[in-house]
């Protein structure tokens, strides 16, 4: 790959931001220049990618003259306005955000799952929620061997998902517990400091949270099959960085624990940590930092003739967000589509 393609990065000063030019660093991305944009407010700070220090610029609507590939982290709103506006100025997105993901004709991509539907690519290329993404990566190889026909998940899922200002709650409200001081909850409607909180997003007529009803969707889509059923709970958790889930599937065709293993060990991004007997299996705080969806807690379901359970555990920031992005427009190199038909 010819290092010749210039990309933007919408967002760079927010959390996601901020790693994706960190990945792109680190996995050496084929880029001649990198250009970080970012609102008015952000204008003229410095950010980093492979020891060179680059100005925030402002995001407008002439920002994509002569950007091959811009990765998208700045909210559903910008996406919506300026990915159509970056796209006609021949510049390929990849959004972080939901925007674009049920949108029929914006590909919903995780690289070791479906990278063939970013052959019909418009211009705009959606990175799937963060829960979703490491739940794919993990399920694909069952499915493709026994035909997953249900998925029941409850997610753990860390406060970095919400953003910087979740971060600090979290850590202030620590503080202020442990010191005799009452807390104060802004981000969430409760307090998140040892508590969860059995909601993520709003909540919908069918009392499933948007969240919850992102995961059913997306896996539908992703896997290109709606016969697969997916039931959700979505759970916000006092940790840092790192989303958990439980998942329960059931498959037509028989599958033990040792084949699900066996499967998962020779699948790309995915590390099988399942060593019960040495109290060894996934956790967020091994998690944070790495590429990899770790799964563990592998057994059969012995409720129903074909069931397997399993904990999957994921960097949300990483393998969630900034990393996916980066590994999609990794893809669009190799398959020659880094232009907008």
């Amino acid at each position: 790959m010819s290092k010749n393609f210039v990309v933007a990065v919408c967002g760079a000063t927010g959390a996601v931001g901020q790693e994706m030019l960190k990945v792109l660093e680190q996995r050496d991305f084929p880029y001649s220049k990198v250009i970080p944009l970012a609102s008015a407010r952000s204008v003229g700070k410095k950010v980093e990618c492979k020891g060179e220090e680059l100005t925030v610029q402002e995001l407008t609507e002439d920002s994509f003259e002569g950007v091959d590939i811009a990765l998208f982290s700045a909210g559903g709103s910008i996406s919506e306005k300026f990915a159509p506006i970056a796209a006609k100025a021949g510049c390929v997105v990849v959004d972080n955000s939901s925007a674009w993901r049920m949108n029929d004709e914006c590909p919903l991509v995780v690289p070791e799952v479906n990278p063939q539907d970013l052959d019909w690519h418009k211009g705009i290329i959606a990175n799937p929620n963060c829960s979703t993404i490491q739940m794919m990566v993990a399920l694909k190889p069952i499915h493709d061997e026994a035909k997953i026909k249900r998925v029941v998940v409850s997610t753990y899922q860390a406060v970095s998902g919400t953003g910087h200002k979740a971060i600090e709650e979290l850590e202030n409200q620590v503080r202020r517990l442990m010191s005799g001081q009452p807390v104060v909850a802004d981000v969430y409607p409760h307090q998140i400091a040892f508590n969860c909180l059995p909601q993520i997003d709003v909540f919908m007529d069918n009392g499933y949270t948007k969240e919850e009803m992102k995961m059913v969707n997306e896996t539908v889509k992703i896997m290109g099959d709606p016969s697969i059923k997916v039931t959700a709970t979505c759970v916000r958790v006092p940790v840092f960085y790192g989303h958990s889930e439980s998942v329960n599937i059931e498959t037509e065709l028989k599958l033990t624990a040792d084949d699900v293993r066996a499967l998962l060990a020779k699948s790309p991004g995915v590390t099988v940590e399942d060593y019960p007997e040495k109290l060894v299996y996934p956790m967020a705080i091994n998690a944070s930092g790495e590429d990899d969806t770790y799964v563990g807690r592998i057994r059969e379901d012995e409720t129903i003739e074909n069931g397997i359970n399993m904990w999957i555990v994921s960097d949300n920031i990483r393998k969630g967000a900034a990393l996916n992005t980066v590994q999609i427009a990794e893809t669009l190199i190799e398959r020659d589509l880094v232009r907008v038909p």
